[in-house]
């Protein structure tokens, strides 16, 4: 099992969460974060007089999952696909980790590993 947690921009979440249920992908959360990347945040018109100033941090949201190894490639790239820019991609449309998954454990009935999916 691994889990694979994409960090993206805001408006993508529903392509990206559409194309995790496209692919297979049963189960899913995700929730809104601010932090800085290659992208060292924006430039955003503040006051009444339109004047520019610099925000270091950017919101994004972070979306996870854990997958049977199996769905690793066609999770991650369901992902690459609904969460890049048109044309090449922009700096800012996110990032993908994979880590492994040692145990998992459904609270309900207390099933254990690949069958708590």
């Amino acid at each position: 099992m691994i889990s694979i947690e994409a960090v993206i921009r805001p408006e993508r979440v529903g392509s990206v969460t559409a194309a995790l249920e496209a692919v297979g992908c049963q189960g899913f959360y995700y929730y809104n974060v601010t932090g800085q990347g290659r992208q060292r945040g924006v430039e955003v018109f503040v006051g009444r007089g339109g004047s520019m100033a610099s925000r270091s941090s950017v919101p994004k949201t972070l979306v996870r999952t854990v997958v049977n190894d199996d769905l690793q490639e066609a999770v991650v790239n369901a992902i690459i696909d609904a969460a890049r820019s048109p044309e090449d991609g922009e700096i800012g449309d996110g990032k993908i980790f994979i880590s492994p998954v040692a145990d998992l454990v459904r609270v309900r009935t207390g099933e254990r590993g690949e069958a708590a999916i």
